[in-house]
C-alpha cells in the first residue's frame, strides 16, 4: 500500500524583481548575484494563504477530483499569515473544504515533511490528501540587507496524493533535524531573516549528500538509476556541489531558482511542476527529491513516477 501523486499546481506573484532592480538600492549587481546564487529574478507579493489557495485549486483541477473527496489538508509554510489560526484553515475556507487541516513548519524542508506526514495519513485510513507549500518570505526580509534580499522570494506549490493499496510512488524517505544548528538561519517574530551563509552552505551540502545517499540505498537504487533530481532551490552552488558528490550530472537536476529565487517550502513543487511542463518527467523514472532548511532540517525521498 502507498501513495500516488494525482495532480500538481503552482502559484507565483505577478511582480517580478530583477537583479538590476535590486542593484539600484543595494551594493550589488546582476553579475554578483548570478555568480554567487544563480538567481536572475524573483517573484514578490501575495500571502501564504492567497498563493497557497491558488496553487491548491490548480492541483485539484489537475487531479480532476471533487473537493469533498479530500480527507486532509497539510500546509507547509515558514511564513503563516497569522500566528493563529493556522493558515491551512484560510486555504480550506477559500476552497470550500471542510476536512481537517494543519500547518507544518520545517523551513525549506517543509514540503518534504508535509509529504511524509501525508504518507502516514494515507496509510492509516485516509484516501486523499492535499499537500501545499506556500511562502511569503518577502514580508520578513530586510530589503537593505544584501545577503538576504537577493535570495528570498514568494510562491506556492501543491500536490494531491491518493491512497493506493496496490503500490506506491514513494520508495523511501529520510528526514532529520539538528536543533543545535538553529541559530545559523533564523527569524524572530518581530525581526527579519538572518543567516550565517558560509556555515549553512557547508552543512547543507553535507546533509543533502548524506540523506540522499541513504534514501537511494533504502530504495535499492544507485545514482546512475536517478533520471531526475528535484532539489530545494536555495543556491546553485549548493546544488552543484551536492550533485558532484553524489555522482549525478547537472543535466539531471531541475533548476528554477534563476526565475523564482529561494521560495523555501514551495521550491520543490515549483521545480517538479516545471520539469513536468517541460517533458522531463516520464512514467517509470526514478527521481530524487531532496532539501534542507533552517532548524537545521533535511529531507530526501526517492520516488518512481507512475
Amino acid at each position: 500500500m502507498g501513495v500516488r501523486f494525482k495532480g500538481w499546481g503552482i502559484a507565483v506573484p505577478e511582480r517580478v524583481v530583477t537583479n538590476d532592480e535590486l542593484s539600484r538600492t543595494l551594493d550589488t549587481s546582476d553579475e554578483w548575484i548570478r555568480e554567487r546564487t544563480g538567481i536572475r529574478e524573483r517573484r514578490i507579493g501575495g500571502s501564504a494563504g492567497s498563493l497557497g489557495t491558488t496553487a491548491a485549486a490548480a492541483a485539484i483541477a489537475d487531479a480532476g477530483v471533487a473537493l469533498d473527496s479530500i480527507d486532509f489538508l497539510v500546509l507547509a509554510t515558514t511564513t503563516p499569515d497569522r500566528i493563529t489560526p493556522a493558515t491551512s484553515t484560510t486555504i480550506a475556507a477559500n476552497l470550500g473544504l471542510t476536512c481537517p487541516t494543519m500547518d507544518v513548519n520545517a523551513a525549506c524542508s517543509g514540503f518534504m515533511f508535509a509529504l511524509r506526514t501525508a504518507q502516514g495519513l494515507l496509510e492509516t485510513g485516509n484516501k486523499r490528501i492535499l499537500v501545499v507549500g506556500s511562502e511569503n518570505l518577502s514580508r520578513w526580509v530586510d530589503w537593505d540587507d544584501r545577503n538576504m534580499a537577493v535570495l528570498l522570494a514568494d510562491g506556492a506549490g501543491a500536490a494531491v496524493l491518493d491512497y493506493d493499496e496496490t503500490g506506491t510512488d514513494v520508495l523511501s524517505f529520510v528526514l532529520g533535524t539538528d536543533g543545535t544548528s538553529a541559530d545559523l538561519l533564523s527569524c524572530e517574530h518581530d525581526g527579519f531573516f538572518q543567516m550565517d551563509g558560509k556555515e549553512v552552505f557547508r552543512r547543507a551540502v553535507r546533509v543533502v549528500v548524506d540523506s540522499a545517499s541513504e534514501a537511494m540505498e533504502r530504495a535499492g537504487v544507485s545514482a546512475e538509476d536517478i533520471a531526475l533530481v528535484v532539489p530545494h532551490q536555495a543556491n546553485i552552488r549548493i546544488i552543484q556541489a551536492a550533485a558532484q558528490r553524489l555522482g549525478i550530472d547537472m543535466e539531471r537536476c531541475v533548476v528554477v531558482l534563476d526565475r523564482y529565487g529561494n521560495t523555501s517550502s514551495s521550491s520543490i513543487p515549483l521545480a517538479f511542476y516545471d520539469a513536468r511542463e517541460n517533458g522531463r518527467v516520464h512514467a517509470g523514472d526514478y527521481a530524487l527529491l531532496t532539501g534542507f532548511g533552517a532548524g537545521m532540517t533535511w529531507a530526501s525521498a526517492v520516488v518512481k513516477w507512475s
